[in-house]
């Protein structure tokens, strides 16, 4: 039987998709809320406002709606390695 996979290997996942070679840690969960640091080559010469809106389309999935299972994001760093 096929576990289904947690919240944060949800996220770990649609970032990695959107993400060609990115390195993420995803941490925390409590009450939907999370922490994300992601690396990648692909956000240079991006701002900081690009990279994280980035990141934040690749998980909007998981954050859209009334039962969403990710509430916030509370610490969100993406930066190139």
């Amino acid at each position: 039987m096929k576990r289904e996979a947690t919240i944060q290997e949800q996220l770990h996942e649609a970032i990695a998709s959107a993400i060609d070679g990115a390195q993420i840690d995803v941490r925390g969960g409590q009450g939907g809320h999370y922490e994300l640091e992601v690396v990648s080559t692909a956000f240079e010469g991006l701002s900081t406002l690009e990279r994280h809106r980035k990141v934040l389309s690749s998980i909007k999935e998981l954050m859209g709606g009334d039962a969403a299972p990710v509430h916030a994001i509370d610490r969100l760093v993406a930066r190139t390695p």
